[in-house]
């Protein structure tokens, strides 16, 4: 939906999308005037879809630099920049497709899909926000598996997350360097998330009644790193209750919150990489007020309950 021009949904309205995504790599080279996005994704026919179905990708404010289908760069007539997407035309019934966007999240003001502030990149794609990141089917009812890399420069962006298990990381020429994050779950474009910068961290950890071990992690800017402990036992309590009162055990290997000043919104439920304002993170005896804790603890209770209540 564009900005300035609301329009009203209907259920009555809803079709079910004719295309399912069967996985997405996402690749982020950050920089500091423009952010190069390469989005490669499996793209299935439903079944009882028309079989001549097109494929209809929300985008907004990107710049398309390239476009493949199986390896094969597209003539300008296979497809279609329309207002709010793009539009590929005459596709098989399935096939991989390569897109490649440029953005600036260092101009994005909206807050919405990838910016940059406070010298540090965070997203925010609910409700579509991920449309401002690649051309992509961004509705909640389109789930698949993320593979995220991320690449940066290793002084000014020394942390690099995104959603799922960290699987691999290294150094890279020019000073650079890069970290891939897989997600094995599948979740709606809305759950995605990235975070990069300098950033400090706490560390503890769960153990599920299996005896699996959860590394938990509170990432934040430095001068807020001694006011994590409250947040830290908060999550611990809510990840034991939520395993006591109904047999759901966390799914990843690490759990991870970002709480940082200029976040957006309060608190955004991304799976695995959950990213909060700091007001809703950080207390001490100090500044915080018995109400301060009560809405700390629940407001990261919530959070973490829609990993099995809202995540899926």
């Amino acid at each position: 939906m564009r900005e300035g021009q609301p329009q009203t949904i209907y259920l009555k309205d809803y079709q079910a999308p004719a295309w399912q995504v069967e996985n997405l790599s996402l690749v982020f080279e950050l920089g500091e005037e423009g952010t190069l996005v390469t989005g490669t994704a499996v793209y299935r026919l439903r079944d009882g879809a028309a079989p001549d179905s097109a494929l209809e990708l929300s985008g907004e404010a990107l710049e398309l630099v390239d476009i493949r289908l199986d390896d094969r760069s597209l003539e300008p007539s296979a497809y279609a920049l329309v207002d709010g997407g793009l539009v590929v035309h005459q596709v098989p019934a399935q096939f991989t497709l390569t897109i490649i966007t440029r953005i600036h999240p260092e101009k994005n003001t909206s807050l919405e899909g990838l910016y940059r502030s406070s010298g540090n990149f965070c997203t925010q794609c609910e409700a579509q926000g991920f449309r401002k990141i690649t051309y992509y089917p961004d509705r909640p009812d389109v789930l698949t598996v993320f593979t995220t890399r991320i690449i940066a420069d290793q002084a000014r962006y020394p942390v690099l997350l995104s959603n799922g298990n960290l699987t691999g990381s290294g150094e890279l020429p020019g000073g650079r360097h890069w970290a891939q994050w897989e997600d094995p779950f599948r979740k709606p474009s809305y759950l995605f998330a990235l975070v990069a910068g300098r950033l400090e961290h706490v560390e503890d950890c769960y153990v599920t009644r299996s005896g699996r071990e959860v590394v938990l992690r509170i990432y934040t800017e430095a001068h807020n790193i001694d006011r994590c402990e409250h947040a830290m036992a908060s999550l611990k309590r809510a990840m034991h209750w939520d395993e006591a009162r109904f047999g759901l055990a966390y799914d990843l290997d690490i759990y991870m919150i970002v709480a940082v000043d200029d976040f957006n919104m309060g608190a955004m439920e991304n799976k695995g990489l959950n990213i909060f304002n700091s007001k809703l993170v950080f207390a001490s005896p100090e500044t915080a007020t018995d109400m301060d804790y009560i809405n700390i603890e629940s407001v990261i209770g919530h959070e973490y309950f829609h990993n099995w209540t809202g995540n899926r």
